[in-house]
């Protein structure tokens, strides 16, 4: 499964940044050796159900220190047996890209 998280805190630091806080949470992602990657808008990463719960469980506590409050949004692509489809997908779509279709 693929799983694609973003977290954001809210009520601790008092101008609004929440870098630091994200940092955080991407931080306990590539600590975790799941396959993982981050954009500007979401932290994927890739493994077992209960794994990658367990990761983004962990993302959203480290976020949310000192903070009253955490946004979670989560989408998950849950396809069992295949694994590798966080670099996978992407190279079906880059691969008609070069081929022109």
């Amino acid at each position: 499964m693929i799983v694609a998280f973003s977290v954001s805190p809210s009520g601790g630091d008092p101008d609004g940044g929440v870098s630091e806080a994200v940092a955080r949470a991407v931080k306990v992602v590539r600590e975790s050796g799941l396959p993982n990657s981050t954009n500007a808008m979401f932290t994927n990463v890739e493994g077992e159900w209960d794994e990658v719960m367990d990761v983004v469980k962990r993302a959203v506590e480290a976020a949310g220190e000192g903070s009253s409050r955490v946004s979670l949004v989560l989408k998950a692509d849950i396809r069992p047996g295949f694994e590798g489809q966080l670099e996978a997908k992407v190279d079906r779509i880059e691969a008609h890209l070069r081929d022109g279709s």
